[in-house]
């Protein structure tokens, strides 16, 4: 097993920008079939205000990605949530969905193909997740997406939503941005346009989760819409207890 923290070059972000990534490599929990790679992986985005260690610091991901032979790549993705900033230079979406894959894949034993490959993350990265997971299909066949921060899309429009941390700084006047594929409902229907097979999606909520009601109005819309979902509802609130409580369910339901 291997830590790694990277520093490289972002072209679509324009500076220098860090991910930490764990490689199943050496195992101590072996079996029979294990191998040193090519890796099934999955891109972990991190929630509002965290940063690529939250994942290792906060939960068991390190051992459960081990036992169940799983690289994981986990980029910071700030305070964008992993959309193209207002500001030139900040297209987070491109970075997560593509240039992160095709880097990554080039520097360790990844598996390049689609079937491989996953995208999640929680909160804003559950939202990053499914938006992205929809515009990038062509990299990902599974989405994860817990407490999706999904209020500013979800809400109709003529309601005041609660605005958390100055959304429209990120996703600009939000009757434009509802129109755009920022909303993940517009990617997922420009998904249905093309060829590209829907990736099947793992959502859950905790029911105390403030974030609930728009977590069940976008499952509401990926079923009706033919997507494949397995959505989950326990006890459990917005923090680290729920999500924590989630990662084996999610890794069992990837392979």
């Amino acid at each position: 097993m291997a830590v790694i923290e990277v520093n490289f070059f972002s072209n679509s972000l324009k500076r220098m920008v860090p991910f930490q990534m764990i490689l199943p490599v050496g195992k101590r929990y072996s079996k029979p079939g294990d191998t040193d790679g090519p890796f099934k992986t999955i891109y972990l985005l991190h929630g509002l205000r965290g940063n690529y260690k939250d994942w290792v610091v906060y939960t068991e991901i390190q051992y459960l990605a081990e036992k169940s032979n799983l690289a994981v790549v986990m980029p910071s993705g700030e305070n964008s949530c992993y959309v193209e900033q207002l500001i030139p230079d900040n297209d987070f979406g491109e970075y997560v969905g593509h240039e992160l894959v095709e880097i990554t894949r080039k520097m360790f034993p990844l598996s390049d193909k689609r079937e491989d490959t996953f995208i999640g993350g929680l909160s804003m990265g559950g939202f990053g997740a499914l938006r992205n997971g929809f515009k990038y299909a062509e990299n990902f066949s599974k989405i994860v997406a817990l407490s999706a921060a999904l209020h500013f899309f979800e809400s109709p429009l003529e309601k005041p939503i609660e605005n958390i941390y100055h959304e429209e700084r990120v996703f600009g006047d939000r009757g434009i941005a509802l129109l755009s594929d920022k909303n993940p409902r517009v990617a997922f229907e420009n998904l249905r346009k093309n060829d590209i097979g829907i990736p099947e999606i793992y959502m859950a909520c905790g029911l105390q989760d403030s974030l609930l009601w728009a977590n069940q109005s976008f499952k509401d819309f990926l079923v009706e819409n033919g997507a494949k979902v397995n959505y989950e509802e326990t006890e459990g609130e917005h923090n680290w207890t729920f999500w924590n409580s989630q990662i084996p369910q999610f890794i069992k339901w990837l392979f």
